[in-house]
């Protein structure tokens, strides 16, 4: 890592838009992790769909996509990308309390999608926290990680250790 030159910085220090004009489209893919934790009671309520506020996994799937679509708007200096597709999945844990989110973004293009992947987990286990909140207050959002990425001429990442769906 030591060395990596930052590309979000002029000469000067200033922040900039990086300029990916000039470089080549080509198939992207970024999966990216995350979980929420919660009272195994809690879990419960999600999985017999007691929650008053509706159905917890299809309102935070939905968030999650919607929030992929919206990153440029979040995150400074992130390019509108046209995406090609979001998918956001839930796997519970009852035992544990434990929900593990994962969410899968790919598009055609000149830029990476790993911020679009990291943004919809965030806001999917946000959304399973705000639809909880009245009767979980332990609940935690913990681990958002990229886990594997796909094109662009960095090529290929997998983080160690990863298993699962990607």
């Amino acid at each position: 890592m030591a060395g990596k030159k930052l590309t979000h910085f002029d000469a000067d220090g200033q922040a900039i838009m990086v300029d990916v004009g000039g470089k080549a489209a080509t198939r992207r893919r970024a999966v990216a992790r995350g979980a929420v934790t919660m009272q195994p009671a809690t879990l419960q309520c999600i999985l017999d769909h007691t929650v008053e506020k509706g159905d917890v996994f299809a309102v935070a799937r939905l968030a999650g996509i919607m929030a992929a679509k919206q990153t440029p708007q979040l995150i400074p200096l992130c390019h509108p990308l046209l995406l090609s597709s979001v998918a956001v999945d839930f796997v519970p844990e009852p035992a544990t309390g434990r929900v593990q989110i994962e969410a899968v973004v790919t598009l055609s293009g000149t830029t990476g999608v790993e911020m679009e992947a990291l943004t919809a987990v965030a806001v999917a286990g946000l959304t399973i926290y705000d639809m909880c909140k009245a009767i979980d207050k332990t609940m935690t959002i913990d681990d958002v990680r990229l886990v594997r990425k796909e094109g662009g001429k960095s090529g290929r990442f997998v983080r160690q250790g990863e298993a699962g769906l990607v």
